[in-house]
């Protein structure tokens, strides 16, 4: 009997030395992270606006860290194949992902299913957004958003509107600035700014919603007019124009933002460390600059803060997808 008290002890110890080395394994690991590259996931193809960021971002991030921050590029799918990708690689902190409001939010509302779980992975940090631009062929007799509203109204079903996809931010965009109106244009979806760009120029279409930049030297000739800003506030690139909600309509705010976030499973320390890195990162002039290029803000916010945005974002994404009846799968 006082031999199998003794054994059980020494087990037990056996158990407690165990977990304490692997908890100062852990720990140690934590303290020295990152020991090799981390891997940034972009969901879109090299070349984009979202790539753009992600590589000014790591680039900047890696001067801290001390190791190099290698962008993945997993397109497809409306942003699922690199979301998958995320979600299925190790909490470690060695895997990030760049979500945008497509991938952690609007995807859920217009596909029946997801190969991921958006609410799973966990936030570094809101890194900014893009508000996006309403544009107008100069055929189309309106400068601000009252007279293209008014326009819409006595000439029913003649507006036509290009996005950059059927389900993305340019559309819903048009969708919730008709809802919101009371007017009615027909949906013409192009595989890009590339695409609906040439055809608004060309007149084939009446408006497009588009990111800032894509379309800011074409305002500046003269050759596409910029009626109003889809976001609250107005635009440091074009101040003249103001946004849709101060032309006679509070509450309209949609633009693309851009986040990092992490697998489920990072040990909160090594979160911490990713957290402060980001956040001092978005303070450095040359990289607040280098995002100002693509048309992304830079809008400092906490945790908490941006999960509310998020879910706050999600229920009027989701009443917007349900109003519009827009279902891709």
């Amino acid at each position: 009997m006082r031999r199998a008290f003794l054994k059980q002890i020494l087990s037990t110890g056996t158990v407690l030395l165990t977990l304490a080395a692997s908890g100062g394994a852990l720990a140690q690991s934590a303290a020295g992270f990152p020991a090799r590259p981390i891997r940034l996931i972009v969901p879109f193809p090299p070349g984009g606006g979202t790539d753009s960021i992600a590589r000014a971002v790591g680039e900047r991030m890696a001067a801290d860290l001390g190791q190099p921050v290698l962008i993945d590029n997993r397109a497809g799918a409306g942003g699922m194949i690199g979301a998958e990708a995320a979600y299925r690689s190790p909490g470690d902190g060695y895997t990030l992902f760049i979500g945008t409001n497509s991938t952690l939010v609007t995807n859920q509302y217009l596909y029946a299913k997801l190969p991921y779980e958006p609410k799973s992975f966990e936030s570094v940090g809101l890194i900014g957004i893009t508000p996006l631009v309403l544009l107008a062929n100069p055929s189309v007799p309106a400068k601000t958003v009252p007279e293209l509203v008014a326009y819409a109204k006595a000439n029913p079903g003649k507006l036509t509107y290009a996005s950059f996809g059927a389900g993305t931010t340019s559309h819903l965009a048009a969708e919730l600035f008709q809802q919101m109106t009371g007017i009615e244009m027909l949906h013409i979806p192009y595989k890009g700014a590339n695409e609906a760009i040439p055809a608004l120029l060309g007149g084939q279409v009446s408006v497009y919603f588009d990111t800032i930049v894509t379309g800011l030297p074409h305002v500046r000739s003269g050759k596409l007019n910029a009626l109003g800003m889809t976001s609250a506030h107005r635009s440091a690139i074009l101040p003249g124009t103001p946004t849709i909600a101060e032309q006679g309509y509070p509450g309209y705010d949609l633009y693309p933002w851009y986040s990092m976030v992490a697998p489920k499973g990072i040990p909160k320390d090594v979160l911490e460390r990713l957290r402060t890195v980001l956040a001092q990162s978005l303070k450095d002039p040359k990289l607040v600059e280098k995002l100002q290029a693509t048309g992304a803000e830079v809008t400092p916010m906490s945790v908490p803060a941006f999960a509310d945005m998020v879910r706050l974002d999600a229920i009027k994404t989701e009443k917007l997808v349900r109003t519009a009846g827009i279902n891709l799968q």
